[in-house]
């Protein structure tokens, strides 16, 4: 009889359930269902829908007992920085605003008046980004104090669903590091801060590691469902999981979690907080074991993602990748620059910054991908020496994990640019990581260093040689 494990993936666009289990040494996955996701106006705010995203949950664990694979364990990965705040009678205040939305706009600035921003990197080593939980807090108090007078609770994501799912209140700590808001020594919210920035302590949950068991789901769940298992904690920020699944155990390796994001860099024992790294922009988020994910947030193939829904919907990423190969247009864009974040046309953004620089004028999904491509590659190129110039290591391989992993040509000009041999795949490795959590906790695997050696063996890998 199989022992299945459940890991519930849900990314900007989409979730998935995938169940896993052992056979003759090697991970073995299943997708059981698949739904759509994406951020709504409501209120003049771009929000998720978390009502509909835990009723697809559940919908997707009622899959698994139809088909009659209960898992043994669950666990749930999302992206980073949002959260929904809860009254004492725990029903939500306010809307479950997504990281895209402007309202956090002028929110550094409160934030900075507080606390430099530079002594705000000191004491966190997160990365400034615009949406990180730190500033969209500030945005609730700005806008709405009403909200921080009422809130019993902050929850992120994924944990609001382990909430939902076991009426435990936890925070998980790769996902509450991406906030800026928990201090690298003592893995705990750095309350002196919380003080500072005048947010409630009370609201702040206890930190669990990934692999903790939070519980069994509620009764009331278990009879909806039609079984009970463990809820155990992951790495439940999607590139945490991500991470974990890097099919190799060799030392001084670049990783890129490539999806909606593009997260590069590598994995350390010790926070890097200094002046210099901030400068070069690099963020120390949480890891497995306490590791320490030193990387550089990129634009990602959310550039791609959105010119296709423009310009060609009924193409498959796959054509597009290739037909963008075939074109010889040089122009290039900054990936990382705040236009690409969130326009209102995402192929007349590409198309301006290349007018504004003097460059050609991308026409056609074709030559608008293939700018988009040279440009991520060009990013990947200048990252790894940023990278190698603040660890004094020289880096010879790049192991590029997630569904960018499918993405040829870009994986070809990425060996090209940064003279690197790429390794792509597993392309689920947001759900392979969730799953290795789980399975470490299950005792399937003796520890992280055995687990990603059994993903080497069981996902096909692909290498890019540098030409």
């Amino acid at each position: 009889m199989q022992t299945y494990y459940l890991a519930i993936d849900i990314g900007a666009s989409s979730g998935r359930h995938i169940l896993a289990h052992l056979e003759n040494g090697k991970m073995v996955l299943e997708e059981m269902y698949r739904f759509p996701n994406g951020m709504t106006k409501k209120d003049n705010e771009l929000c998720w829908d978390v009502d509909q995203l835990f009723s697809e949950i559940k919908t997707g664990m009622k899959k698994c007992k139809e088909a009659g694979k209960v898992p043994v364990s669950m666990g749930i990965d999302t992206w980073g920085v949002d959260f929904v705040l809860l009254d004492k009678d725990d029903q939500r205040i306010g809307n479950a605003v997504g990281y895209r939305d402007d309202r956090t706009s002028g929110a550094d600035e409160l934030v900075y008046q507080l606390i430099p921003e530079k002594e705000l990197y000191g004491r966190t080593g997160i990365q400034k980004q615009i949406f990180n939980t730190v500033y969209q807090l500030m945005a609730v108090k700005r806008d709405h104090p009403e909200y921080l007078e009422k809130a019993e609770t902050l929850l992120m994501i994924p944990e609001y669903f382990n909430f939902l799912l076991t009426g435990k209140k936890i925070s998980e700590y790769t996902n509450t590091t991406t906030g800026q808001l928990v201090h690298p020594d003592t893995k705990d919210w750095d309350y002196d801060l919380i003080d500072k920035l005048g947010y409630p302590e009370r609201i702040f949950c206890k930190i669990e590691k990934p692999g903790a068991v939070l519980g069994n789901l509620t009764e009331q769940i278990s009879d909806e469902v039609g079984f009970n298992c463990k809820v155990v904690l992951p790495a439940t920020h999607d590139t945490g999981s991500a991470v974990m699944a890097v099919p190799t155990n060799q030392e001084d390796t670049i990783y890129i979690s490539s999806g909606t994001w593009s997260l590069m860099g590598t994995e350390r024992m010790h926070a890097d907080c200094s002046l210099k790294s901030m400068q070069h922009n690099f963020t120390n988020e949480g890891g497995y074991d306490y590791r320490f994910r030193y990387l550089k947030n990129i634009m990602g193939l959310w550039m791609i993602q959105s010119v296709r829904k423009e310009l060609a919907p009924d193409q498959g990423f796959g054509e597009i990748c290739e037909n963008a190969s075939r074109t010889d247009i040089a122009s290039l864009v900054d990936c990382n620059d705040d236009r690409f974040l969130a326009p209102d046309s995402m192929t007349k953004e590409v198309q301006a910054a290349c007018e504004e620089s003097g460059q050609q004028v991308p026409k056609g999904i074709a030559e608008v991908a293939a700018v988009i491509y040279n440009s991520l590659a060009k990013c990947y190129a200048q990252t790894i020496a940023e990278i190698e110039d603040m660890t004094g290591s020289k880096y010879e391989s790049i192991h590029v994990v997630g569904g960018g992993a499918n993405a040829s040509y870009l994986n070809e000009l990425t060996a090209k640019a940064t003279g690197c041999t790429v390794y792509a795949g597993p392309t689920e490795a947001t759900a392979i990581g969730n799953i290795a959590a789980q399975m470490i906790t299950g005792e399937e695997f003796a520890g992280l260093s055995a687990a990603r050696s059994c993903i080497f063996e069981s996902f096909e890998i692909k290498t890019y040689e540098p030409v």
